[in-house]
């Protein structure tokens, strides 16, 4: 046992190095490739630099994989979105069990789709480094306005829907994968219990941030790719069995369907069909909950 224990914690502190040592340096890359990027004039010189910070997030992803699959013994379980292509744009929805989500949503969709983007709060890009790096890769930023602050000032109602189509509009001409957890933060069982969900395996969905990426990017998307993931033998604390290389199974189910007129219109000011968006989420993540349950029973 005292020599398992030690194995156990060799693994993970080879294993927090490497993956420390791949996320500094590729960060220092993109951040060069940020100054770069914002001294050069143009907006195709600028394109080529976003392109150059793609690459080497891609890279950032290879190495992280790489380093999931050597530190780990991992039985992949990975089925649908065969007819995927990297010259799309696409709407990408998922749960959200951990940290290990994004390594494992960038392996799995690596050379099938465009470099996901991940919708940040405007606060992260003052933040040294981590709002550089993401600038230089045009994740788009969102300045949030909560509704009692709404109520407080009524004159910034709209405001964030307007940045949010001017964070977008630079998707227009370069194939773009955006991604939105729509239960806004990570599952934990006291997160369910706090917010009573009406799921076993899920918290409740917010359709808010696919009505804002709807209502600025629905007239591009090819289709939505929604994503279910699962970890059935580690689920209590999967990112920390990863770093200790005792995951041993990942579970990953993908689902593509179009952009349909049910689920696209004014969210905001069209309570209807704001119901009917809320509608079509819920019957979505009622069928992901019973597709965990079928997942987690037969592990």
């Amino acid at each position: 046992m005292a020599v398992e224990h030690m194995l156990l914690l060799l693994n993970l502190i080879l294993t927090v190095i490497f993956v420390t040592l791949s996320a500094a340096l590729c960060s220092l890359a993109i951040c060069l490739v940020a100054m770069l990027k914002f001294l050069l004039p143009g907006q195709r010189a600028k394109g080529k630099a976003t392109q150059l910070a793609n690459n080497l997030m891609w890279l950032w992803a290879t190495i992280n994989a790489g380093i999931l699959n050597m530190s780990n013994r991992i039985e992949w379980d990975v089925e649908g979105g065969e007819d995927l292509k990297k010259d799309g744009w696409y709407l990408l929805i998922s749960n959200h069990l951990s940290w290990t989500d994004i390594v494992v949503l960038c392996c799995v969709f690596k050379d099938r789709i465009p470099m996901p983007k991940f919708f940040l709060k405007q606060q992260l890009l003052y933040v040294p480094f981590i709002g550089m790096a993401c600038w230089a890769l045009d994740m788009p930023f969102m300045r949030r306005y909560s509704r009692e602050y709404l109520l407080r000032h009524p004159e910034k109602r709209g405001q964030d829907l307007t940045s949010t189509k001017r964070s977008c509009a630079k998707f227009k001409h370069t194939p773009t994968t955006v991604v939105n957890y729509v239960e806004g933060t990570r599952f934990t069982e006291e997160k369910q219990a706090r917010g009573s969900s009406n799921y076993q395996y899920l918290l409740q969905p917010k359709t808010g941030g696919i009505a804002y990426t709807l209502a600025a990017m629905g007239d591009q998307f090819d289709s939505i790719i929604d994503v279910t993931l699962a970890y059935p033998n580690n689920i209590e604390k999967p990112f920390k069995d990863v770093l200790m290389g005792r995951m041993t199974k990942i579970v990953v189910r993908i689902r593509v369907f179009p952009v349909s007129r049910e689920i696209r219109g004014d969210y905001f000011n069209d309570k209807p069909y704001k119901q009917q968006l809320q509608n079509w989420l819920g019957q979505l993540w009622r069928d992901k909950d019973e597709l965990l349950k079928t997942l987690y029973q037969s592990k």
